[in-house]
């Protein structure tokens, strides 16, 4: 090769080299650039992973907000006894939050609060109890209560006139109001009142539910009257552990008798039990009955008692006296309660 050629190749090969190494050098700035835009492309894929997440989860935290605040809104209400429970509830539905203290077979008379009763009692914003004496201590507790928000003793606001007493002092009324159906329909009407008070933007709902049920009541009131007919009026007679049943005695014509007074703090002694003996001896009566918040030993003895002198008389029955029961019962309400009571009495007595 001659040396011209040679220098021709040799600038060919430069020339190559030089081509060679531009398009590595493109190329590699080409993966450079295209990485760097790769990078760039995550990071704004994450951060609007992140800030939709974010979103969705600030619209979680306002949703749930939103149910707690509209929860927050409803009145938080306590009753005592169950009976007054099943009252208010009938009267505000779900416009308000409703609980009892008092459960199933629970003696109202000798009822201490716990700890976690007076939680709930400070937490309520609105309080219904009895009154007249039946809740024991715990009116002491309820009359505080009252100086710091709405407390109502549904039994308070019947007129004296409509009240059973027993004895000469004239503040021993008979706290067993609920046994007389018409009665409690004045009960129902006083707690649609109130709540017509507290909760003003639903006054005029709590009024129409409360008349609602009071027609049922009125209904119930007479098919009582009609059932208890069926006892032949000699067997009208209602015997229990104690004198739970003056209102509803004096409602529907029945003669009753309790061992113990009106209320379950009093002792009974060997001369009440003498006495009642003698007088359910005297009328042939067929049955007694036990009490779901007593004891039943007390009637008991009783029978034993009648057997001793002769008279065969049976246990007729556990009625509902103080306490509702079970909830999710037909006995956990008040009509299926006294439904249950009435029932009970007519099958054991006719």
């Amino acid at each position: 090769m001659s040396k011209n050629e040679e220098m021709k190749a040799f600038a060919t090969y430069i020339y190559v080299l030089s081509t060679h190494t531009k398009e590595i050098e493109i190329h590699r700035n080409w993966k450079l650039r295209m990485t760097s835009t790769f990078s760039l492309m995550s990071r704004l894929s994450l951060l609007t992973v992140c800030l939709i997440g974010s979103f969705v989860l600030m619209a979680s935290c306002g949703s749930e907000g939103s149910t707690e605040s509209a929860a927050d809104t409803k009145p938080y209400i306590v009753a005592t006894t169950g009976m007054i429970a099943d009252a208010v509830s009938e009267v505000v539905g779900d416009l308000a939050t409703v609980e009892g203290l008092m459960g199933p077979g629970v003696d109202p008379h000798l009822y201490k609060a716990t700890r976690g009763d007076l939680t709930q009692l400070r937490k309520a914003q609105v309080i219904f109890y009895n009154g007249l004496h039946l809740e024991g201590k715990m009116g002491e507790v309820l009359e505080k209560l009252s100086e710091q928000k709405p407390v109502y003793a549904v039994g308070e606001a019947l007129s004296s006139d409509s009240l059973i007493y027993h004895g000469s002092n004239t503040d021993s009324k008979d706290p067993h109001i609920w046994f007389d159906v018409s009665m409690w329909t004045q009960v129902v009407s006083e707690i649609g009142l109130r709540m017509g008070e507290v909760d003003t933007p639903n006054k005029a709902i709590y009024m129409q539910r409360a008349e609602a049920y009071i027609q049922q009541l009125r209904s119930l009131h007479g098919a009582v009257g009609q059932k208890l007919a069926e006892i032949p009026p000699s067997q009208r007679v209602l015997i229990t552990a104690h004198d739970a049943f003056s209102y509803f005695g004096r409602a529907y014509g029945v003669e009753v008798r309790g061992l113990q007074g009106i209320s379950t703090v009093s002792e009974f002694g060997l001369k009440d039990v003498s006495e009642l003996v003698d007088f359910i001896v005297s009328r042939k009566i067929k049955a007694v009955f036990v009490e779901s918040s007593i004891p039943t030993r007390s009637l008991e003895a009783v029978i034993a008692s009648c057997k001793q002198q002769g008279h065969e008389v049976k246990l007729g029955g556990t009625l509902f006296s103080d306490a509702m029961g079970a909830a999710n019962t037909p006995e956990g309400t008040y009509i299926g309660m006294v439904n249950y009571n009435v029932e009970t009495i007519t099958e054991a007595l006719k």
